[in-house]
């Protein structure tokens, strides 16, 4: 497939701006890297008011960005009281200390963690909430949790729900044919942190870089094994109903033994910041790269057994004047589509956001949401 296109805005955006009434009118976007920027945009040109904020700003952008420090101790009180939402684009670790914040203001909070613990503490916040608490909003966990429910919705009795994902270089070079498109800290946690998972009818964990499968998608033969934190809170939902769900990355062949050589052979997985620090030194980001979707649910249908499925491969598509990598722009559409419901009033005013609960219906007729549907 082509890997470039003629830079345009793209119509499924345009004339997004409506005079209807919306419960978020205004929101602060902190971390302004290749994802947040985008959110950004996005929601700028839906017609919210935006505001950045990142400790060294874009030197230009269509919306207004403040510079400031993010962390325990400077946290941006000021200007998110300022707005009726935070989207947080940062790292994980820096994501609760936002949640809190929100929480004591009263702001609705949209987050892209995967982090197990994170979501978990944000979800003890939700309890006692005045507005949304949603974080997860991502690709995986976020998108590929409402595939998979939509998917599971279709049967009458369940017996498995399989959730694979991957971004990855659309031309890989080397062996471990990747490049870290994505938080190299985000990514080093999914490949040592325990999975959770629902195994013969229990839910449990399971070791990550285990239970290696090969993948067929578009004719490229592939790989996926277990990875921490894609599921969100799918065993929650899903918990006494299915005897099978688990999530799973999706790589060349060949990565997974290098990765757990170079973890656990070498060591590395007693220095994760190390190791991250290594892996993006010898595999930068690229622009060319591809987002592979592949849901697959089975169980019974009208009295027999049948398999359902939703395998996507996503590439860079314009959007505001610039080609965007497809793990970007995946990423932001997909928080900016939850964003865009709570919004319309068709999710919870306030309280914790499954990702699975979110229908792939509505989520497919937002802005943003509309892009996945290619």
């Amino acid at each position: 497939m082509p890997t470039s296109a003629p830079v345009q805005s793209n119509p499924l955006l345009s004339g997004a701006v409506t005079s209807m009434a919306k419960n978020i009118e205004s929101v602060l976007v902190i971390g302004m890297g290749k994802v947040g920027l985008l959110v950004a945009t996005l929601l700028h040109e839906q017609g919210y008011r935006v505001t950045g904020l990142d400790r060294q700003p874009p030197a230009e952008s269509s919306f207004e960005i403040r510079q400031g420090e993010i962390g325990e101790r400077a946290l941006p009180r000021d200007a998110l009281a300022e707005h009726d939402a935070v989207v947080s684009c940062l790292p994980y670790h820096w994501n609760l200390p936002v949640a809190r914040t929100a929480h004591r203001l009263g702001r609705h909070y949209f987050d892209l963690t995967e982090d197990v613990a994170t979501t978990a503490a944000i979800q003890d916040l939700a309890a006692t909430a005045r507005a949304v608490m949603a974080p997860q909003c991502g690709l995986a966990p976020g998108f590929i949790s409402i595939v998979g429910a939509e998917l599971a919705s279709r049967f009458e009795q369940l017996r498995s729900i399989e959730l694979r994902v991957g971004a990855l270089p659309q031309h890989p070079r080397g062996l471990l044919g990747y490049a870290f498109n994505w938080s190299p800290e985000g990514v080093v946690n999914e490949y040592l942190n325990p999975c959770e998972v629902i195994a013969d009818g229990r839910r449990g964990q399971v070791p990550a870089m285990e239970e290696l499968e090969t993948i067929i998608i578009d004719g490229v033969q592939l790989e996926a094994f277990t990875t921490s934190g894609g599921l969100g809170s799918m065993c929650d939902s899903f918990e006494g109903k299915v005897e099978t769900l688990n999530y799973k990355t999706i790589r060349y062949l060949g990565h997974c033994k290098l990765m757990r050589f170079f973890f656990h052979e070498l060591l590395m997985k007693y220095d994760r910041k190390r190791a991250g620090e290594i892996l993006v030194h010898a595999k930068p980001p690229v622009n060319d790269d591809v987002v592979y979707v592949h849901a697959a649910v089975e169980g019974q249908q009208r009295g027999r057994l049948f398999r359902e499925e939703f395998v996507r491969a996503y590439y860079p598509q314009p959007i505001a004047g610039q080609i965007r990598p497809a793990i970007a722009w995946t990423t932001a559409c997909s928080v900016a589509a939850v964003l865009e419901l709570v919004a319309r009033g068709e999710l919870p005013a306030s309280g914790f956001i499954r990702q699975e609960k979110i229908p792939l219906k509505a989520f497919f007729a937002t802005p943003g949401g509309a892009l996945y549907r290619k």
